[in-house]
């Protein structure tokens, strides 16, 4: 695995883990919905940026390669990455009702 996805994996676990416990009233609570909600936010955010790094670089690659499809592989390629950015909204949303805040 690539170290800089390696250390952000580990950045996002610890701030998740001590973020509630820093904020929790009653000294210490229970911080494993924060914990999890974190991770699939992370996850979910990680997975949608590799993805949509590969479709706009599929995308460039094809419009080079023949620029007279650039406007026919412009409007798949966009409905693509809404699709992508769809599920890191929905994780968010997930993430938010496991962890609590609605």
């Amino acid at each position: 695995m690539n170290p800089a996805l390696l250390n952000a994996l580990r950045v996002v676990t610890l701030f998740a883990a001590t973020s509630s416990v820093a904020f929790a009233q009653d000294g210490g609570g229970n911080w494993g919905p924060g914990l999890g909600a974190g991770v699939a936010i992370g996850a979910a955010a990680l997975g949608a940026a590799l993805g949509q790094s590969r479709a706009a670089a599929a995308a460039l690659e094809g419009m080079a390669r023949n620029p007279q499809t650039g406007g026919a592989l412009q409007t798949p390629m966009l409905i693509a990455l809404v699709f992508m950015e769809t599920l890191v909204l929905f994780a968010f949303v997930v993430g938010a009702k496991l962890a609590g805040l609605f």
